[in-house]
């Protein structure tokens, strides 16, 4: 038997949906011929100008209910957090007590659809790993609807094992043959779970997509409205580069059409034109509009599987043994779908609206009084941060959840005048640390040493 009928088998056994294993196999093709994702310099130009959403209006109480009626807003929801130790969808974490991700984003959802009348469709995308613990967080949300109607599952695809380019095989842990095929698998899960029918039968035109940690992903209205009346039939939301996200993904343009370029798709030599955030200025917040009619369209005219470059990465079957075999693992990404369409366009939104978790310190500046939860659920940076968020970073001592819980059991720094913080060394804080401006903190103590209440400003040694 064939390799490809190999995969195609092992996937039906598991019961991976057909666009699925059309959008593996293609990925396959691509691996198997030596063609790969990758963008030179030479093929791309910077991205000049976009225009701005802080130039847009808020549409009237009418039109906003009317635009809100043909839209849904889906969160991408299939990340552990495990690189903070968590086992659980990391949505799951408080933002304040007993207050998750999850929580602001029912928030949100019912916010809209009292104050409007309209009835915003909402969707999930878990993963095999979040399923479980999301169904039963929406057990608490009734409001929200039935779990079955708000849950996409995602798929699951082979490893490749490096030396056959067949289908891995792990007998040690069988769940190792398998890993994601990255947030690009959103087309065919929308596609072979019937969702993107059932949509659009049910008059939904507009889609909204985002990450469940970056809690600055809100749906506006501005924004809904400006998509609309654009009449493009995809959008990504980017912001400016920063020095901090030179190893990111940026937006390009080739050939006329707007295209995303991660770094894994940049030859190494490229790699100081791809970190130059002066010449490609702008990166995907992985904030999307999708108009459902187009995108049905496009994927029947691509044959079921809409055409996304495949990264290829090379791991070992056991991610925590470098000694076992070595394997491919194929992934897409859903912003790639921007060069499907030729007609998709680009803004500039605010940084605020992307404010993703993926660190620990990331948590601890988004529990603090930096922040701010309003009445509708979204999540502001308080008034005196000027839209800049302090940057905090700790050492491998608050590296896991549970280790900076431990250090916040007295209570939270207030970080809103704080430009920046270091913490290293294991430390506490009491009721009432306050950090203005720029600070370090260390300790040199083996055992964790509490800063006692009191208002701070540049090196505190413990």
């Amino acid at each position: 038997m064939s390799a490809s009928n190999l995969f195609r088998e092992k996937m039906q056994h598991a019961g991976v949906s057909e666009p699925a294993i059309r959008a593996f196999e293609r990925a396959y093709a691509q691996l198997e011929c030596g063609r790969n994702a990758m963008l030179p310099e030479t093929e791309i130009s910077p991205v000049e100008g976009l225009p701005s959403a802080e130039s847009l209006s808020q549409p009237d109480a009418t039109a906003t209910a009317a635009l809100l009626a043909k839209a849904a807003i889906l969160k991408l929801n299939g990340g552990l957090g495990t690189s903070m130790g968590l086992d659980r969808a990391k949505s799951l974490l408080e933002v304040r007590p007993g207050i998750t991700f999850l929580d602001l984003i029912a928030r949100q959802i019912t916010w809209f659809r009292n104050e409007t009348g309209a009835n915003v469709r909402f969707l999930l995308m878990n993963s095999f790993s979040t399923s479980a613990d999301t169904r039963e967080f929406l057990a608490k949300h009734p409001e929200l609807g039935d779990a079955d109607a708000i849950e996409l599952l995602q798929n699951k695809i082979p490893k490749i094992d490096a030396s056959t380019m067949q289908p891995a095989s792990w007998s040690a842990n069988p769940d190792l043959e398998w890993c994601p095929p990255g947030h690009g698998d959103l087309y065919p899960v929308l596609s072979g779970s019937g969702a993107l029918d059932r949509l659009l039968a049910a008059g939904v035109r507009y889609l909204f997509v985002s990450n469940s940690d970056n809690l600055g992903a809100t749906l506006d209205p501005a924004l809904l409205k400006w998509f609309a009346e654009s009449g493009a039939p995809f959008a990504m939301e980017v912001t400016a580069r920063t020095p901090s996200d030179r190893k990111g993904g940026h937006l390009a343009v080739r050939d006329g059409k707007l295209l995303l370029r991660e770094s894994a798709q940049c030859p190494d030599a490229d790699m100081g034109a791809f970190q130059d955030i002066t010449l490609h200025r702008f990166f995907n917040t992985n904030n999307l509009w999708l108009r459902l009619d187009a995108l049905r369209d496009a994927i029947a005219a691509a044959d079921g599987v809409l055409p996304l470059p495949a990264i290829q990465n090379k791991k070992t079957v056991d991610p925590r043994d470098k000694k076992s075999p070595a394997v491919f693992q194929l992934e897409t990404a859903m912003g790639a779908a921007i060069e499907c369409f030729p007609d998709a366009v680009a803004i500039d939104v605010p940084r605020t609206r992307f404010s993703p978790v993926k660190t620990t310190g990331d948590l601890l500046t988004l529990r603090s009084d930096a922040y701010e939860i309003d009445e509708t659920g979204a999540v502001h940076l308080a008034t005196e941060r000027a839209g800049v968020p302090p940057k905090v970073d700790l050492d491998d001592n608050y590296k896991l959840v549970d280790q900076l819980e431990a250090a916040l059991t007295g209570g939270i720094p207030s970080l809103k005048y704080c430009n920046s913080l270091k913490i290293s060394g294991p430390v506490s804080f009491a009721t009432g640390v306050v950090f203005e401006g720029d600070v370090v903190v260390e300790s040199a103590s083996g055992a964790r040493v509490e800063v006692p209440a009191g208002t701070y400003t540049g090196k505190i040694m413990l």
